[in-house]
């Protein structure tokens, strides 16, 4: 089928992917991208294959071996990175649009999405002309160097929920690292990545070095992971996807970066400020439509403010607009997929047989104008035990869980009791107490009055089965490389071994 103008009016781009340098048609199966707002088909997108996979790693090895890339100088590689932002920037507008047709988000966030694509080449830029190699301290009569180079070929599996963002949290620091990169996309939000690939190409990087490959993860992402030359695979997405990628990664002794699943506590103390958590809290949970790894998705307020804190919560979440990303009123988008809002339909239904109470939300909005999109209303359910299925799995929708806590033992307890530890948010005015809890909480991100908020220079990681390894900070192209030693004679005299 043709493909249909976006929302805005712009053409989508042709149905081809990009393997080994070259802009062709997929050679597996057709994947209609439907916008999450109407239902609307988009375009119809010839996917890559297994086959497809193999000829781009051979490019990409290639290329990362071609003396062009290879030796060049690191100020020249940062270059590439600069150039590649200018371009976002140049069609930041475009981006955006063809974003909010892919996942659904608002144009607000999708082009926040863009500028942090930009700014993450450009940090990865600044890293490639600042990272230093070491001379060490001599133990003998040598000159003794650890140096780091490419480690070849590497898999990036991105998420449907941020691609182009997190398309950039991959490509960039591989890039900057000397690596040709084999970008992977969701299934159901390809053509942000393959709008991301054409600027790739105007660039000017060298062919082959990127391809871009859409196609089922059981395929495609498979494929990559278990092709002898990608040397590391960066993965987000859940976290029993990235647990059996792990396996195999094992079986092949190469490593990996899992950036997974979350079901992150928030925390109100009974001294925070009122307007400032409610504030914190609903972006937390509902910006993004819930779907966000570090969704503040369980609640903890302390019990003597819990009733009336929650009950003020549910009003504003249920007077928040829903609507269409590319209207500019929009608070609450559609979810990604009718699949997915299905899903997390299942999960509130469920809540409800736990014995949970909905106190907002808990199904789609009424009406003409959500009829045929993948909406659904904030949710707010309370009266669950922190053991229940619902405040232990990850729902990656606009559904928070309110509990109560006791004392500070208790609510340590509750919220270090999952499976997961990516985030925490806590909200108070006593800044000591804020930083005793931090250190008790078993997350790799804590915000302190404040939710959602990421920096390319400060570390991100998560917890137990929220992941594996870190990104960003001065570290993250170390990730992309592996290290080397080498030991420099420092006299002709021959070994005394044979004497």
């Amino acid at each position: 089928m043709p493909s249909q103008p976006l929302p805005s009016g712009e053409e989508l781009p042709a149905d081809e992917v990009l393997i080994g340098g070259v802009w062709t048609r997929g050679s597996g199966h057709v994947n209609e991208v439907t916008d999450p707002a109407t239902g609307r088909v988009l375009t119809a997108l010839h996917t890559a294959s297994p086959e497809d996979v193999d000829t781009a790693a051979r490019a990409g090895a290639r290329a990362a071996a071609d003396p062009a890339w290879r030796d060049l100088a690191p100020h020249l590689r940062a270059r590439h990175l600069h150039r590649v932002a200018d371009l976002i920037d140049r069609d930041a507008d475009r981006l955006s649009a063809v974003q909010t047709a892919d996942t659904g988000k608002t144009r607000a966030e999708t082009a926040a999405l863009a500028a942090s694509a930009a700014g993450t080449f450009r940090y990865a830029a600044a890293l490639l002309e600042t990272a230093e190699d070491a001379i060490t301290p001599s133990r003998g009569p040598w000159t003794t160097f650890a140096t780091h180079e490419p480690l070849g070929v590497v898999g990036a599996i991105a998420p449907w929920n941020s691609p182009i963002a997190s398309d950039a949290q991959k490509l960039a620091p591989a890039l900057a690292a000397g690596n040709a990169v084999l970008l992977k996309p969701a299934d159901w939000t390809p053509l942000t990545s393959l709008a991301l690939g054409r600027l790739l190409t105007e660039a000017g990087l060298p062919p082959g070095l990127v391809s871009v490959l859409p196609g089922p993860g059981r395929t495609v992402g498979d494929a990559i992971v278990r092709h002898p030359l990608v040397a590391k695979v960066s993965f987000t997405g859940g976290t029993d996807t990235g647990r059996a990628l792990a396996r195999t990664a094992a079986d092949k002794l190469m490593p990996v970066s899992l950036e997974l699943g979350g079901k992150s506590p928030t925390i109100v103390l009974p001294d925070a400020d009122r307007e400032q958590a409610l504030a914190g809290v609903l972006f937390g949970v509902f910006s993004s439509s819930g779907q966000s790894c570090v969704a503040g998705s369980r609640l903890f307020v302390a019990r003597e403010i819990s009733d009336d804190f929650t009950g003020e919560l549910a009003a504003r979440a249920d007077k928040l607009r829903i609507g269409p990303g590319t209207d500019p009123r929009t608070q609450v988008a559609p979810l990604v997929h009718h699949r997915h809002r299905d899903a997390v339909a299942a999960h509130v239904e469920a809540a409800r047989a736990e014995g949970g109470r909905v106190l907002c939300g808990g199904g789609p909005p009424e009406g003409p104008a959500y009829a045929d999109g993948a909406y659904y209303r904030p949710t707010v359910i309370t009266g669950l035990p922190n053991s229940a299925r619902t405040c232990q799995e990850e729902i990656f929708g606009p559904v928070l869980v309110a509990l109560p806590f006791d004392d500070e033992d208790d609510l340590i307890a509750q919220a270090n009791a999952t499976d997961y530890g990516l985030a925490c948010g806590i909200w108070t005015q006593d800044l000591a107490r804020a930083g005793r809890i931090a250190r008790r909480i078993e997350a790799g991100t804590v915000w302190i009055n404040t939710y959602k908020q990421f920096s390319s220079a400060t570390p991100f990681s998560g917890w137990k089965d929220s992941g594996l390894g870190s990104e960003k900070g001065r570290d993250w192209l170390r990730g992309y490389q592996r290290q080397k030693s080498l030991y420099v004679a420092d006299s002709t005299t021959p070994l005394p071994w044979a004497s």
